[in-house]
């Protein structure tokens, strides 16, 4: 099977988010979306569409779809698997399915799309794995947050004790100016 794309589209056509697992252009994409919502038929059972090009495997939410792009001479069966796991997993990281909750959650997805299809091949991973692989913890990432941390520290230190200093020097300044005052006034020659 070779997945050209997957997206989560308006009933319009309009893409939501997209990932693309082969070199097209997005203009390629924009344009087999937007003619998607022509292809299907309203009522009809069916969960795929073919054209002379390309095969749409899709999933109706309530007012999105899950679109799967795939060539022609791809498994169907193996698609339709496909598309069950990414029809799945929306649910796991959007509360509803609607176009606020798919934005406010577009790199969660778009990084799942990629543990489910790498290279336009399907891999071999369940949602628990997804999972796990979506929220795996960094060691290295760990070590560069805590040197971040140390370092905005040091500043901040670094900063307050600038600040003691300038108002030290602020303060010397001002004693300095009102002693000579106060030693011109006692030098003058009236005393």
């Amino acid at each position: 099977m070779v997945l050209l794309a997957a997206s989560i589209c308006t009933k319009a056509g309009k893409p939501l988010i997209s990932r693309q697992f082969v070199e097209m252009s997005r203009s390629r994409i924009e344009g087999l979306l937007a003619s998607f919502p022509k292809l299907i038929g309203a009522g009809k059972q069916h969960t795929f569409v073919e054209t002379d090009t390309v095969r749409y495997v899709y999933q109706p939410f309530d007012k999105l779809y899950m679109v799967l792009l795939t060539t022609k001479t791809s498994n169907i069966l193996e698609d339709l698997e496909t598309l069950r796991l990414f029809s799945r997993e929306i649910p796991e990281y959007c509360k509803t399915v609607d176009e606020k909750e798919i934005f406010e959650h577009a790199f969660e997805l778009l990084a799942a799309f990629d543990e489910i299809v790498a290279l336009g091949y399907k891999e071999n991973v369940n949602l628990a794995q997804i999972r796990t692989y979506t929220e795996m913890d960094s060691h290295d990432e760990r070590v560069h947050d805590a040197m971040r941390l140390c370092q905005e520290r040091e500043a901040k230190d670094r900063m307050k004790q600038r600040a003691k200093e300038l108002d030290l020097q602020k303060t010397c300044s001002a004693w300095w100016s009102r002693s000579k005052i106060s030693w011109r006034t006692l030098n003058s020659p009236g005393f």
